[in-house]
């Protein structure tokens, strides 16, 4: 046997010696409760949910149970201490291996439809159930995770209190999704300026982001309504190689003119929510105005409304200032 392969053998073995790395387990550390009306800023309603359901959610939200291997938790890849993001470009998941896009907040999911970067599942529910699936996340299956919730006695009376009866994909698909729909962000000094003309809410640095958002920025485009974002699929060029744009949502319509489309995020908590897009590309706030002025990446499917923008390093750091205003909550008056 020669010195060379010696050496790789050697180096498999410490490979197989060294510990793997384990996601991390968040506990729970919001307040008892959610609340149920929404904060100042958003529009619409909380999704309907029982006390009992909500609960149930919240406590399969923080355990590993619903992993093949108890490793990892929901709140592993949305941190609440991240403002329910990932707060990694790629979120770890079981047996060491990493998500294919970034993890998003989860703030203000709940008034949303179309869920994922792609859209792929239709209800806040229904995206609950796909990261137990998915090999890369969870490893389980969701028949297999009911079975170890059916083999607790607190489970079986906590989904008997919230919908008189056992476990099954529906319900606990329902559990988490009432809890998630609860976790909202808004309620900051934009929304008081804007909702209360309240001129001292911002800062003059403030005023003037929020004045370029609104304005030559053109960011309300795509980033309007109460959680700023349109819920829609767009092309910015995030991911495209050598002109050629991933898939996106054209991977789930089937669609040519949905190549390299993926949801807009809402703006909403951006100050706890690094890196950003859906590859976890961007680290900073700044590097995402970059991004933006110099009009997006360039592919043969780049939206029409993406182009280089007329902007300043002042505008620029002014527009930061109204994206990290944004992210701040006020206190009830």
């Amino acid at each position: 046997m020669g010195a060379r392969t010696l050496w790789i053998l050697s180096l498999g073995l410490l490979s197989l010696a060294l510990p793997q790395e384990r996601p991390k387990l968040p506990l729970d550390s919001l307040p008892e409760s959610l609340g149920e009306t929404l904060p100042a800023g958003l529009e619409g309603e909380l999704p309907p949910a029982g006390q009992a359901e909500i609960a149930l959610g919240r406590r399969l939200f923080f355990d590993p149970v619903l992993s093949a291997d108890g490793s990892v938790s929901c709140a592993s890849c949305h941190d609440p201490a991240r403002g329910f993001a990932g707060g990694e470009r790629f979120s770890l998941g079981i047996g060491g291996q990493r998500t294919l896009r970034n993890s998003p907040t989860l703030f203000n999911r709940g008034l949303a439809e179309r869920q994922m970067w792609d859209g792929r599942a239709d209800s806040l529910a229904a995206q609950a159930l796909l990261p137990i699936a998915d090999p890369r996340e969870m490893g389980s299956s969701v028949e297999d995770a009911l079975a170890r919730l059916g083999r607790s006695k607190e489970y079986a009376a906590a989904f008997e209190a919230a919908f008189g009866g056992p476990a099954n994909p529906e319900r606990l698909g329902r559990a988490l999704a009432a809890f998630v729909g609860r976790l909202t962000r808004a309620n900051s000094p934009v929304d008081r300026f804007r909702i209360e003309n309240d001129f001292a809410a911002l800062s003059r640095e403030e005023r003037a982001g929020l004045w370029f958002y609104e304005s030559r920025g053109r960011c309300w485009k795509c980033h309007g309504g109460p959680n700023f974002s349109d819920e829609k699929f767009h092309n910015t060029g995030v991911g495209a190689v050598e002109g050629v744009p991933e898939p996106g949502r054209m991977a789930i319509t089937g669609l040519s003119q949905d190549r390299g489309r993926f949801k807009t995020p809402t703006l909403r908590g951006l100050d706890l929510t690094a890196p950003y897009m859906h590859d976890g590309s961007l680290s900073t706030l700044e590097d995402v105005v970059r991004f933006y002025r110099e009009g997006g990446r360039e592919n043969a499917d780049l939206a029409p409304e993406l182009a280089p923008i007329e902007m300043t390093d002042e505008d620029a750091a002014h527009l930061v200032a109204f994206l990290r205003a944004l992210s701040r909550e006020l206190g009830a008056r």
